[in-house]
């Protein structure tokens, strides 16, 4: 079956059918910006209600071509819980289904593997204090070693120990990894993770001395980008960017 010819806007809740809208538009998004890797990294969120089920992307599709219905449903161990033509990538989930245990505030969890991103979780200091964007990432930080591609269960408690109660989280020699209470704040942090180490990597290409930020402005920044953002909930630049969505191609809600 052709992804686009699916409808199960009538066969899920209101409140699901939602959370699939935004989590389609969320793997557009992430598409558009360039942060996507042809088939390959995952966005998962949580269906609202009791069950532990979440959506991810069907395994083969690029990120572009994801649809509300296309999503798959799943269970904490990856299995189907509602009918779909497609499949998803297990190994995929082994890192989202460890955040999605361990943290109930974790709606969504974001990973990508962006040029910027992995070329800053290879260098052996990390996110530096270089940029107004990084203080909105350095207040909630964790990194985690790499143990290779994400394949086994064992070491989904390493991963989540190393995450903690943190927002952002820098898989070394891998890529990033944002969680959020909504998709909407999974995506804005990760646009600020990610362009702080696109500013990053622009400044160590200068050749110059580097500039740090002092850390009582580090410390100071968690209050003021609260302010700013209104919560750091992406409620207001979530709105904006689904109306560039749908400016130009919204089969994203299908």
């Amino acid at each position: 079956m052709n992804h686009r010819d699916l409808d199960i806007s009538r066969d899920v809740s209101a409140s699901e059918w939602q959370q699939r809208v935004d989590l389609s538009a969320c793997y557009r998004l992430v598409a558009r910006f360039g942060w996507d890797d042809l088939i390959f990294t995952h966005i998962s969120a949580r269906v609202p209600g009791p069950e532990h089920h979440f959506l991810i992307n069907p395994y083969g599709l690029m990120f572009n071509e994801i649809t509300a219905s296309s999503l798959v449903k799943v269970d904490l161990d990856g299995r189907k819980v509602f009918d779909s033509p497609f499949d998803i990538n297990p190994a995929g989930f082994v890192i989202h289904s460890a955040v999605h245990a361990a943290r109930d505030d974790a709606l969504c969890v974001l990973h990508v593997h962006s040029v910027n991103g992995v070329a800053v979780s290879a260098q052996q200091d990390g996110l530096l204090p270089l940029s107004q964007h990084s203080m909105a990432v350095l207040s909630s930080l964790a990194y985690h070693d790499y143990e290779g591609v994400a394949l086994n269960d064992d070491e989904k408690p390493r991963l989540v120990r190393d995450l903690g109660d943190k927002r952002f989280l820098m898989l070394r020699n891998h890529g990033l990894l944002t969680v959020g209470r909504t998709v909407a704040e999974a995506f804005v942090g990760m646009y600020f993770f990610e362009a702080s180490c696109m500013m990053q990597v622009r400044a160590q290409a200068g050749g110059a001395a580097l500039r740090h930020i002092p850390q009582p402005i580090v410390d100071a920044a968690p209050r003021q980008f609260a302010a700013v953002t209104h919560g750091a909930g992406g409620n207001l630049a979530w709105p904006a960017l689904l109306r560039q969505l749908d400016a130009s191609d919204s089969s994203y809600r299908r």
